[in-house]
C-alpha cells in the first residue's frame, strides 16, 4: 500500500470518527430542544458531510449511529412503548438509509459538480429520513398515530403525520442541511488544498 493511500485512509477514518462523535453529541444535546413531539436536530449535517467527504460506507455508519443515538436519547420512547421492534427497525433503517442515500447521490453527482452534489445529497438525506419514518409509521404504528392525531384535533392520520409529527422538523432539517452542508464541505476542501 502506498503512502498516499494510507494517508487518505487515515484521514477518512479520523474524519469519520470525529463526525461519529459529533452525530452522537448533537443528537443527545438536541433532544433538549423540542418542536412538538420531537427534538430539533442538526445531526443530518454531519451525516451529509461524512457521506460526501468519506464515502457511502461512512455515510451509512453515521446514519446508523444517528439511529442508535435517537433510541438512546428518548426521542423514540413514545413509539418504543407501542411497538419496540417496529420502533427499533424504523429508527435504525431510516438513519442508515439517509446516510447511505446521501453518499450514493453525492458519489454519482460529484463527477460533474462537487457543490451541486452536496446540495442534492443535503436534500436527499432528510427526504429519505422522513420518508422512511412515514413508512415505518404506516407499517408499525398506524392505529396509534390515528388515535394521537384525533386526540390532537387533526381530521385524519395523514394530516397529523405531515403537520403534527414531521412537518416542522422536516423543513428545519432540510433548510439547515441545504445551508450548512455545502459550506462545511467547501471549508474542508479549502483546508485540504492549502
Amino acid at each position: 500500500m502506498n503512502k498516499q493511500h494510507t494517508k487518505a485512509s487515515t484521514e477518512t477514518l479520523v474524519l469519520g470518527a470525529i463526525l461519529t462523535a459529533l452525530v452522537i453529541v448533537l443528537q443527545l444535546l438536541g433532544s433538549f430542544i423540542r418542536f412538538g413531539m420531537f427534538s430539533i436536530t442538526l445531526v443530518l449535517v454531519p451525516i451529509v458531510v461524512g457521506a460526501a467527504k468519506c464515502g457511502t460506507k461512512i455515510g451509512a455508519w453515521l446514519g446508523f449511529m444517528f439511529g442508535a443515538a435517537v433510541l438512546l436519547s428518548g426521542d423514540a420512547a413514545p413509539f418504543l412503548a407501542v411497538n419496540a421492534a417496529g420502533a427499533i427497525i424504523t429508527v435504525l433503517v431510516k438513519g442508515t438509509a439517509c446516510g447511505l442515500c446521501a453518499g450514493l447521490v453525492y458519489k454519482a453527482l460529484s463527477k460533474h459538480n462537487v457543490y451541486a452534489a452536496v446540495i442534492v445529497a443535503a436534500i436527499v438525506c432528510p427526504v429519505v429520513n422522513t420518508g422512511i419514518f412515514f413508512i415505518g409509521g404506516v407499517v408499525f404504528f398506524m392505529e396509534t398515530i390515528t388515535e394521537w392525531g384525533a386526540a390532537a384535533g387533526f381530521s385524519n392520520a395523514a394530516e397529523y403525520m405531515f403537520l403534527g409529527l414531521a412537518g416542522g422538523n422536516f423543513l428545519f432539517e432540510l433548510a439547515t442541511n441545504i445551508i450548512l452542508s455545502p459550506v462545511i464541505v467547501r471549508l474542508l476542501n479549502i483546508k485540504k488544498e492549502a
